[in-house]
């Protein structure tokens, strides 16, 4: 079967006007996963990610510490919700920029929106509905599985998509996959094994590259 090797973007500039970029630190992170993957030979002959700035700007970062040789593809699908119009929709009068410095109240409330969504009784205007999104995700994953050879595969992506495919491959309700969502970790691995007729989730969210003393502080949600 292939390996497929779903990574969350590094840290990007929340509560900043432009989330959609790493910081710092998020640029360390995808360094290091590109050390973690170069230390253990895995090599890529296909990559494909989102067309959002973070997701580029993490597979540069693993691309400082492992030579890519692989054709890059972009997917819309893997392209992340849009969390400010999820909060636009719930919260009336929303002050985007003084709920950021309370990250609890932020999530608490971008959970219930997410909740909503899910069931359908939230579709904030201009932006895909939850079947819509989740439609995208498995068109995304469709055309990887079409397309793979045996050599691994890196897809770049954000928390709601990865969730979303780990998700249905688990057969699990939506409301959990929003919790899984809003769990995943910056630079997070889901290792899925598949072939044409099948797709196994092998692990979820997993930060091995972060794994050691000195990197507690690289431990990042959002």
């Amino acid at each position: 079967m292939a390996e497929l090797f779903a990574v969350r973007h590094g840290q990007a500039a929340f509560g900043t006007d432009d989330y959609d970029r790493l910081t710092e630190l998020g640029w360390q992170q995808a360094r290091w996963l590109g050390e973690y993957f170069a230390e253990r030979r895995i090599g890529f002959r296909r990559v494909v990610t989102g067309t959002l700035r973070r997701h580029r700007e993490t597979l540069a970062g693993v691309g400082e510490s492992l030579r890519l040789d692989a054709e890059v593809l972009e997917h819309p699908g893997l392209n992340e919700y849009d969390s400010r119009a999820m909060l636009a929709a719930r919260v009336e009068a929303l002050d985007e920029r003084a709920l950021a410095r309370d990250r609890r109240q932020y999530f608490r409330l971008l959970r219930e929106a997410l909740y909503e969504w899910a069931r359908g009784r939230l579709v904030p205007p201009g932006h895909p509905s939850y079947a819509d999104f989740v439609a995208g995700v498995r068109d995304a994953f469709e055309r990887i599985r079409a397309d793979a050879a045996r050599a691994p595969v890196l897809v770049v992506s954000s928390g709601g998509p990865i969730s979303n495919l780990v998700g249905g491959l688990l057969s699990v309700p939506p409301a959990v996959t929003v919790d899984l969502n809003l769990q995943t970790r910056n630079t997070g691995i889901a290792q899925i094994a598949f072939n044409s007729s099948s797709a196994f989730v092998v692990s979820f969210n997993g930060v091995p590259h972060l794994d050691r003393p000195d990197r507690r502080h690289a431990l990042t949600f959002s």
